[in-house]
């Protein structure tokens, strides 16, 4: 059996409030060409109460000796605070300053279909987040005959919110 490598950490809730964190990758050089040069990737968690607060533990599955960049959101009544942090050895350093992010919640009128390429590893450019679950939109798969490629299209619903995000490099 293989031996399996990693790391876990944990963060503590107030009640009404949801966290989600992502690990932020950079495409290598050699894909930049079909691949955004960011992506993002939802690390799995558990979650268990402690009194009236909620416990997660979240799971790095390979971590990088360089440190694995973190963003991090967590979801409350109508307003998402989003931070930075990295995950260094056994430590998760969280910036102390929330950064400014850009955002609007998209809320179509009609069923909607939003397409983008495929990547099988769950590593995404654009990340949906349905705002009542705070779960991840996932893709339905599909061949594109015109492009020879495989696609993914994300279903919206119409008069549900949305909150998308997607990591740029500024110029």
């Amino acid at each position: 059996m293989d031996n399996i490598q990693g790391k876990h950490f944990s963060i503590t809730e107030q009640p009404g409030v949801n966290t989600v964190i992502y690990q932020l990758n950079k495409t290598n050089k050699e894909y930049l060409d079909r691949y955004p040069k960011y992506t993002l990737e939802r690390i799995e968690n558990t979650s268990e109460l402690v009194g009236d607060l909620s416990k997660k533990t979240y799971y790095v599955d390979d971590p990088s000796p360089k440190g694995n960049p973190l963003v991090l959101m967590s979801f409350a009544d109508k307003k998402v605070v989003i931070n930075s942090g990295v995950l260094m050895g056994d430590e998760v350093k969280v910036s102390k300053k929330p950064l400014l992010f850009n955002f609007n919640t998209y809320n179509p009128e009609s069923l909607e279909y939003r397409e983008f390429n495929y990547t099988p590893n769950m590593k995404r450019a654009i990340t949906i987040i349905d705002l009542e679950t705070k779960e991840e939109v996932k893709p339905q798969i599909f061949f594109d005959e015109k492009t020879n490629q495989v696609k993914g299209k994300c279903k919206l619903k119409p008069f549900k919110s949305y909150f998308a995000f997607e990591i740029r490099e500024k110029k």
